[in-house]
């Protein structure tokens, strides 16, 4: 069993366990069989769905080589290369230059772009993009991401639903007066916690698929470039995102919003880092 299945199980066994905890103090009795239903359901859903979620909340739609024959073209060359399974492709609507990776496996995996990414980008910058997403797939991170994010979105959801049921009452007699500032701040902690989580998952795997992307290419130049594209496509074109799916776009898409405890969000190591580290990386080394 791999590294990050085993960081995936354990994030759905905190995820169920975290859910039980909010039932039991949403309301004792019912609320711990509430919080066990939604402990399972959410955990399941999280596993089997995550990808289907990432898929959605970016707008994509699924694309056939009859209508992106180039883009079909690059990954079959890639995936070949890699010796992983063709994924699903899929195209956002967003103008923004972005693209990220998503699913279960390796035999279960979608690759999304931006219609700004396939306007925006030279054939080699993108194979470079697609380059980087594979080796995502192949190093198994999109389950723990996929995953890391289904969880966040669905912390952050139930904390809505503890601090509605800390103002209106959540339990009867002396339960529902004991605490309710406790309940409350809790439910506003959550999404922090969340995104801290993300945070932890992302920064290292980058790097991984940078140079892993790289070697498949045999240069790091093509997507060093791309990356140097995507930054300012993304400081310029803001994109409507949802934080807890910002983690798994190969650069961050929140760059241009502005918006309060922007820190938190950042999912990403730095774009010069990344960028510096592939124009140093030799070609065909096994490391930087």
């Amino acid at each position: 069993m791999s590294k990050n299945t085993i960081k995936t199980y354990t994030l759905l066994a905190a995820l169920g366990g975290f859910l039980i905890l909010v039932g039991g103090a949403v309301g004792r009795g019912p609320g711990l069989v509430l919080g066990l239903f939604l402990g399972l359901a959410l955990v399941g859903g999280s596993y089997w769905f995550s990808d289907t979620i990432a898929v959605k909340a970016a707008r994509a739609v699924p694309v056939t080589e009859a209508e992106a024959p180039g883009l079909y073209r690059i990954v079959r060359e890639l995936t070949m290369r890699a010796n992983v399974p063709m994924p699903k492709l899929y195209v956002t609507p967003a103008m923004q230059p972005n693209a990220f990776a998503t699913g279960r496996s390796p035999e279960h995996a979608s690759v999304a772009c931006t219609q700004g990414i396939l306007q925006m980008l030279s054939e080699d910058e993108l194979k470079g993009v697609l380059a980087h997403e594979l080796s995502h797939v192949g190093n198994r991170d999109i389950l723990i991401g996929s995953v890391a994010a289904a969880i966040a979105m669905a912390i952050t959801f139930v904390a809505r639903m503890a601090m509605w049921g800390a103002m209106f009452g959540g339990g009867g007699g002396r339960d529902r007066r004991s605490n309710p500032f406790g309940q409350i701040a809790f439910a506003l902690l959550a999404p922090v916690a969340a995104m801290l989580l993300q945070m932890a998952l992302s920064r290292s795997r980058e790097f991984e698929a940078d140079r892993s992307g790289a070697l498949l290419l045999g240069t790091g130049e093509p997507l060093a470039r791309a990356l140097e594209k995507i930054e300012a496509g993304a400081k310029k074109i803001p994109m409507d995102v949802n934080p807890a799916q910002a983690q798994a776009y190969i650069v961050n898409p929140l760059t241009g919003r502005q918006m309060s405890f922007a820190k938190l969000f950042t999912t990403h190591p730095p774009t010069e880092e990344r960028i510096a580290r592939l124009r140093h990386m030799h070609p065909g080394a096994a490391r930087f």
